[in-house]
């Protein structure tokens, strides 16, 4: 058998072949996986010595290349799993997605504001620009907010989404936040989703806290997103000077987006009413 047909394993499972130089190919692509080198001699002498090194044929690098891209990929799943983690969001709404989002007639205005936020969300964050969702119980304004919020956490963007109820309770009747900390840990995050607004009870203790997780968004340059069951007449008409301030400072950082239409939960009725009647009717 001729030199350059001699057949054998490299180290990493491919089969080779030696050719001229006794250099060895790679069978399967067909580069070398080795080269010589000249190197100088150690004894001072200006000798040089040749030497065979290894080098990465093609097959070598697309596995490297996918390896690296499968350590990256579980990676970005961990760094996702902790931002979730952190995100303080209902794990009811961690499959809030653009890909699960039922577009219908009376919500692909608020599916494609959704996507373009999302698409935009460089520009949306150095505009310091905010959404303010509104409209009647059940229109899917949290799952609206929580679609944007974990759309952004895929893409490695630190988001907390929460309420003030959720705040409330983690206060624990403690003076909110009076080292500045709660409101620097909200303020870390790239987005913040508050859910509810107007669901709190209208203490002095509150109010305080609204207005200062409010305020301190909007002093960090951050964009904020809220939903709210009060309409937009409702928070223009509010005598009390404490929550007017609050709705100044909403209407000055978010865009107000209306969600009209039946709730989604008496859709999901009529629809189950409609198949049921079909099998037990005909």
């Amino acid at each position: 058998m001729e030199r350059s047909q001699i057949e054998i394993p490299t180290q990493n499972g491919h089969d080779t072949r030696t050719g001229d130089g006794g250099i060895r190919y790679c069978i399967k692509c067909g580069k070398p996986i080795e080269k010589i080198i000249d190197f100088p001699a150690f004894d001072g002498s200006g000798a040089v010595v040749r030497r065979k090194v290894h080098v990465l044929c093609d097959c070598e690098k697309k596995e490297r290349e996918e390896k690296k891209k499968r350590q990256e990929y579980r990676e970005k799943q961990l760094r996702i799993q902790q931002l979730r983690t952190i995100s303080l969001m209902d794990s009811r709404l961690y499959s809030a997605k653009l890909s699960n989002f039922a577009v219908d007639d009376q919500n692909r205005r608020v599916y494609g504001i959704a996507s373009r936020y999302v698409n935009n969300w460089e520009l949306m964050k150095k505009n310091h620009q905010g959404l303010l969702f509104y409209g009647d119980v059940g229109t899917g304004k949290s799952f609206t907010a929580a679609v944007i919020a974990n759309e952004l956490m895929d893409r490695l963007h630190p988001v907390i989404m929460t309420s003030f109820i959720k705040l409330l309770a983690d206060a624990k009747g403690k003076k909110f936040d009076e080292n500045g900390d709660t409101i620097n840990r909200l303020n870390e995050a790239a987005l913040l989703v508050i859910d509810d607004l107007g669901a709190e009870r209208s203490t002095d203790y509150a109010i305080e806290m609204v207005y200062n997780v409010i305020d301190g968004r909007y002093r960090s340059g951050k964009p904020i997103i809220l939903t709210t069951n009060l309409s937009l007449d409702e928070m223009k008409a509010e005598k009390d000077i404490r929550y007017s301030r609050i709705y100044d400072r909403i209407f000055e950082m978010c865009y107000p987006v209306k969600f009209t239409g039946l709730s989604w939960r008496k859709r999901e009725a009529s629809h189950h009413y409609q198949e049921m009647k079909k099998i037990l009717e005909g």
